[in-house]
């Protein structure tokens, strides 16, 4: 299958360190695929090079075979849907989808006959002639999600599109998102929402450090993780580990958390292994002041291949 967006071992460094360290990554046509990542791990500049707006050290990233660096057509072929609200408040919706299909490179007619279908789209046809500043925060960000798709991209780029909405709102802006993918469109979602990566993308991919560390299916991710049926563990210290505790802790295949007293890992077997395994820890001198067994879930899978809490 041809990858939509395609990124071979692209370089990026900063003086102040951070950037990209040879990451490779394949969207392909009708995919969703999330990307997850602490504050600096790269997401940001991962997705300025997949508009061209990076200048890469090396490595290459190309649009359908074209460089979006270099060439306008590939620019084109690019939907870009960022955080912040990028719509005019004071114009009516309608107003905005017409203006923002004209920067897109339609012409006159062809961004006034788009503006119909993608108001029924959104399922604001009754408010196309309010100004977009009357609108609720997730009719904002459906707004927001059309203009991107007036000129028919056929590459994705979202940043956070349901941050500040309420449950319905995010629901269907899910919905939009999985029709745009049945229709054939790649798309690109950095994303803090978990439920959200769990339950709409295809694929996800953990940038940690400038590399992707982990990448794979929701369900497949927590199976490799968490096999067997195994679930997550995690212990809260009374009092931070010395080095004979830490050791302890490493050998029952526990990695620090968010801070130095909660340490979380994977635990084999049922239930019943869990007073043997306090105990081992009291032996290591450590107190334990609370020891919780938790469902496999994604939330692991990060802790385990970022080696720090997941920060919605």
């Amino acid at each position: 299958m041809t990858a939509v967006l395609l990124v071979s071992g692209v370089h990026r460094s900063y003086p102040g360190g951070g950037g990209l360290k040879g990451v490779d990554l394949a969207i392909h046509a009708g995919e969703i695929y999330g990307l997850l990542g602490p504050n600096g791990a790269g997401k940001t500049s991962l997705v300025r090079a997949a508009c061209g707006r990076l200048r890469l050290d090396s490595g290459t990233v190309t649009l359908l075979g074209r460089d979006p660096a270099r060439d306008p057509s590939a620019r084109a072929m690019l939907g870009i849907v960022p955080q912040e609200i990028a719509l005019y408040a004071e114009l009516p919706v309608a107003d905005n989808l017409e203006l923002l299909a004209r920067l897109a490179g339609l012409s006159r007619a062809a961004a006034r006959a788009a503006v119909p279908a993608a108001l029924a789209r959104i399922e604001l046809a009754d408010r196309a002639r309010s100004p977009v500043a009357t609108l609720s925060g997730g009719q904002k960000r459906r707004v927001n999600l059309a203009a991107a798709t007036l000129h028919g991209p056929r590459l994705l780029l979202l940043d956070e599109p349901t941050v500040g909405v309420d449950l319905p709102a995010r629901e269907r802006i899910h919905g939009m998102l999985r029709d745009l993918r049945r229709e054939g469109i790649a798309i690109l979602l950095a994303t803090h929402d978990l439920e959200q990566a769990h339950d709409v993308c295809d694929r996800l991919g953990v940038l940690v450090d400038g590399r992707i560390v982990a990448e794979g299916a929701p369900a497949e991710l927590i199976g490799r993780w968490f096999p067997d049926g195994s679930r997550e563990l995690a212990v809260t210290l009374s009092a931070g580990a010395d080095d004979v505790g830490r050791a302890a802790l490493t050998r029952l295949g526990l990695a620090p958390g968010a801070d130095a007293l909660t340490w979380h890992g994977r635990m084999d077997g049922g239930l019943d292994r869990l007073p043997a395994l306090v105990r081992e820890l009291a032996g290591a001198g450590l107190g334990v002041r609370d020891a919780a067994v938790r469902e496999a879930s994604l939330r692991g899978v990060y802790r385990a291949v970022a080696g720090r809490e997941f920060a919605a």
